[in-house]
């Protein structure tokens, strides 16, 4: 039945796309030759753009005009992923590991070194640097990360098929390794709290998103929906009842998901089309009203006979609405 509502949806979205220009929305291109950003976050005091990279573990800044700068660099980092603001406006929190496309990977940090560092806003000084590798046994990658009312920290580790929170005073503790979410290869992905009092985090293996009570990490369900999300990367939640989730792996298209029973279900609402011409996205980022989609180009890392790309392009969210007969 997911299955079959899925195709309806695709389907439709198929057919309200000969109706749109095949123009790409717009973009923020930037030059920074073999960054590969993955992670972006949106400062509005500063009216910035921050940018991880999965090549180099820079963290760099990036103007709405395309300006792109250095914030923090350090080889050791291999490579940075998921990043936030604090709440406080005054620091911004990178997931750090050594995972895939380093550019500085070793034997002794490969798929081992697993960190959440701090970085200060105005001087680019490291904060913190809290090591997440010794929690559990196995392979790690710190990949995302959220913060809650409380001053916790919850990051998902994607080879460890784990949730792990990092508290206000900096100790970081294994916060869920539920059997669903045991799978082979890249499993736990975006994550994001609700103010519910749940995170919801999606799942590139299982092509789903999984709801987890924050005050009761046994308690894990699966979101119901009417699609299969493979390949599932970032979450944005626009609004208690609206999600935003980023696909990438050849479908290189944004979803809006919707609820209106807390997330015990969710329904496909909103999507973007191929013309549009993500560039395996990866995450979102809110800027003001609007969303902004960080286009990560991993596929040329896939691909041993691609040049490496210079210009990368964060991307304005534009979703059509998928009409509520076709919602399954």
């Amino acid at each position: 039945m997911i299955m079959r509502n899925f195709y309806i949806s695709a389907f439709c979205a198929l057919l309200l796309a000969s109706c749109v220009p095949v123009r790409p929305t717009q973009r923020i291109n930037f030059t920074a030759p073999d960054l590969y950003p993955e992670g972006i976050a949106y400062d509005g005091a500063a009216n910035v753009y921050y940018v991880s990279s999965a090549r180099t573990g820079a963290i760099g800044r990036v103007t709405p005009d395309g300006a792109y700068t250095v914030l923090h660099a350090d080889s050791t980092l291999k490579s940075t992923y998921g990043m936030k603001i604090h709440p406080d406006g005054k620091r911004l929190f990178v997931c750090a590991a050594d995972a895939n496309y380093s550019r500085f990977t070793a034997p002794d940090t490969r798929y081992k070194m697993s960190r959440l560092i701090s970085i200060d806003l105005t001087s680019g000084r490291r904060l913190s640097d809290v090591d997440l590798s010794n929690l559990f046994p196995g392979k790690h990658f710190a990949n995302d990360l959220t913060f809650d009312d409380k001053g916790n920290i919850f990051l998902t580790d994607s080879y460890g098929d784990a949730i792990i929170k990092v508290d206000a005073a900096g100790k970081p503790s294994v916060f869920s390794k539920h059997k669903l979410f045991e799978t082979v290869g890249i499993g736990l992905n975006g994550i994001v709290w609700h103010p519910g009092g749940f995170l919801l985090v999606s799942s590139t293996a299982h092509g789903v998103i999984f709801k987890v009570d924050v005050n009761n990490p046994d308690n894990v369900t699966k979101v119901k929906s009417d699609m299969y999300s493979v390949n599932g990367d970032g979450l944005l939640l626009k609004d208690p009842n609206n999600l935003i989730l980023v696909v990438n792996g050849g479908a290189d298209k944004i979803f809006r998901m919707t609820t209106d029973d807390n997330w015990a279900s969710a329904k496909l609402t909103g999507t973007t089309f191929l013309t549009d011409r993500f560039t395996h996205p990866s995450t979102a980022t809110a800027a003001g009203d609007d969303v902004w989609i960080m286009n990560a180009k991993f596929h040329d890392l896939n691909d041993s006979t691609s040049i490496p790309s210079k210009v990368f392009a964060i991307q304005k969210l534009v979703l059509k609405p998928i009409p509520r007969k076709f919602r399954g």
